[in-house]
């Protein structure tokens, strides 16, 4: 059997691996078009900050290194121009000497990945303008940085890939400026959440720019100039194009396979395309996500590695399915962590899911250990099925280690009570005998069980101007007077049996304290008294970040055009 894997990578060479392992007796190619076979795409951004040193640490496996291992024959530089499936052959161009040639196959992978997204506008292919997605794209620009001598940036695109350039640019003393034309960056985070990554990078001294447009781009004596739309520019020296990747499946859509989403490859879940003996895997392939059941793009390496497991063990005679993706993702962001894993509230909303939502802001260990961090969780479950739909936490130390749980607690269609009941490893350094993914869990029992009624950020203002509304905070004077939410009225917790003739009984009564842990307290004493009361998720913290961030983001803009 002769198997030709179109493009290596993490769907490609998981792909040409696994095949080998299972059939000595195979005959496996591998064409690459760029110079490398199979690198830590994830790692691109950390080389241009110099938190990667050595570019040869990029670089997992080379053409003589994947030979000598599993015997397949990694081609680089040469890309599969033709397929013809009638015949069952690929045209191979060398890009070094542009020979042509054909090979033929009886089974074809497809694995091309995808591609930056360069939009059609004026300017775009400035000589200071890059993309990052190659090796050669971070070699490229870190060349750049050095020989030019570069002092500012700008950073188009607020994903995982504009994100971390931005970081490792500033880490190179660059001042930069990133413009994302939503209003938030980091779609998979929702608006509340993310407040603490802008704030985050502010305080890293990146301008940042939300709801800004580019219209294109011009040279002016040795800077580029972004236009943005609303007339505004942006001088700097080299500008990094991150606006998003679309699947590279023009092979594909040539050859005639049937496409889906953004004209990616549809596979079935054994990875096989519409045409008999080719599969296709990796950030190409049109895929089932696993909470909406819809079909979705979803361009993550865990994914590709294991769609790429599952063409071999198809090709080698085995019965292998692919389950979906939920989207489990971590990222730095200089001392802070960012996951999510699911799907969002936005998401859950766009989709008419009916959905309680969870916020808590636990320390990441057994508070009298020294060093503990806050993070902030927030979790959705559905109402009915009490099924989880997906969680975002942001925080410090042991983020990872949550999201990790969370979604495999989501593969095993386990119900969010279900999460008070795991027993997971306690040591002071490491968690709380209650970790924070169990408080989700008691959370989540007293909300379904009726113990606790919640009220949230985007409730606010409509209870200021309640007159049937009593707002409570529970913390301490000294707390109250650093900062409280308006129209709230200061009781401490330890002090709210002796004065509950100061708490009308006539009124929903609405409470707040740092954490939202105090506040609960407070609304079991309210309600065991016949109060109907209610306590704020995320508590005063949780408020006080979107609230700075508010007021910071309005003033960025102006600051950013000064600048």
């Amino acid at each position: 059997m002769k198997v030709i894997i179109v493009g290596g990578v993490a769907g490609g060479a998981s792909c040409a691996a696994r095949l080998r392992r299972l059939d000595e007796n195979a005959e496996i190619t591998m064409y690459e078009r760029s110079g490398y076979i199979s690198y830590a795409n994830c790692g691109l951004p950390y080389y241009i900050g110099e938190v990667i040193t050595d570019k040869e640490e990029l670089t997992l496996q080379t053409p003589e290194s994947f030979y000598d291992r599993f015997r397949v024959n990694a081609k680089v530089r040469h890309e599969v121009v033709d397929i013809d499936a009638d015949n069952k052959t690929v045209t191979v161009k060398n890009l070094e000497t542009g020979e042509e040639f054909k090979d033929n196959y009886d089974k074809l992978v497809l694995s091309p990945g995808a591609k930056a997204v360069k939009p059609n506008i004026s300017g775009i292919d400035g000589e200071n303008i890059f993309t990052l997605r190659t090796v050669e794209d971070t070699l490229r620009i870190y060349d750049h940085v050095k020989k030019s001598g570069a002092q500012s940036a700008t950073v188009i695109g607020g994903g995982f890939v504009g994100l971390e350039a931005a970081e490792n640019l500033r880490h190179l003393g660059l001042n930069v400026t990133l413009i994302e034309a939503a209003e938030q960056v980091l779609a998979i985070l929702d608006g509340d959440m993310v407040s603490q990554v802008h704030a985050l990078f502010r305080e890293n001294g990146i301008k940042l720019l939300l709801g800004s447009g580019v219209a294109g781009f011009e040279n002016n004596d040795g800077k580029t100039v972004c236009k943005l739309a609303d007339g505004n520019e942006i001088s700097s020296d080299m500008v990094l194009l991150a606006i998003g990747v679309a699947p590279d499946t023009s092979l594909a859509q040539k050859a005639g396979l049937k496409t889906g989403i953004k004209g990616s490859i549809v596979v079935n879940d054994k990875m096989e395309t519409s045409v008999d003996d080719i599969y296709a895997v990796g950030d190409a392939v049109e895929i089932e996500h696993f909470i909406t059941k819809q079909k979705a793009l979803i361009s993550l390496a865990g994914p590709a590695n294991k769609q790429g497991r599952i063409a071999a063990d198809n090709i080698a005679g085995g019965d292998s399915r692919y389950k979906g993706t939920q989207g489990t993702s971590v990222i730095k962001l200089f001392d802070m962590t960012a996951a999510a894993t699911g799907i969002n509230e936005r998401t859950a909303k766009s989709l008419g899911i009916e959905f309680e939502k969870i916020i808590l802001s636990p320390l990441s260990h057994a508070g009298y250990y020294p060093g503990g961090n806050v993070m902030t969780i927030k979790l959705l479950f559905e109402k009915n099925s009490q099924k989880i739909l997906g969680a975002q936490i942001v925080g410090y130390d042991g983020v990872d280690k949550r999201i990790d749980v969370i979604a495999t607690a989501i593969r095993a269609e386990m119900k969010v009570g279900d999460l008070a009941e795991l027993e997971l490893a306690y040591a002071p350094p490491y968690s709380s005998a209650k970790d924070p993914v169990n408080m989700a869990g008691f959370i989540a029992q007293n909300l379904i069980s009726g113990k606790v009624k919640h009220f949230y950020y985007e409730d606010l203002t409509a209870l200021s101007k309640d007159e049937d509304a009593f707002l409570l905070d529970t913390r301490t004077p000294f707390e109250y007077k650093q900062g409280h939410a308006d129209g709230f009225v200061n009781i401490p917790v330890d002090e709210l049996r002796e004065r509950i003739d100061e708490i009308p009984a006539d009124k929903r009564i609405y409470v707040m304290c740092q954490s939202g842990l105090r506040s609960y307290v407070a609304t079991r004493i309210l309600s065991n008294l016949g109060y109907d009361c209610y306590n704020f998720a995320g508590g005063y913290r949780f408020y006080s970040i979107i609230e700075n961030e508010k007021l910071a983001s309005k003033s960025a803009y102006s600051c950013g055009m000064d600048k």
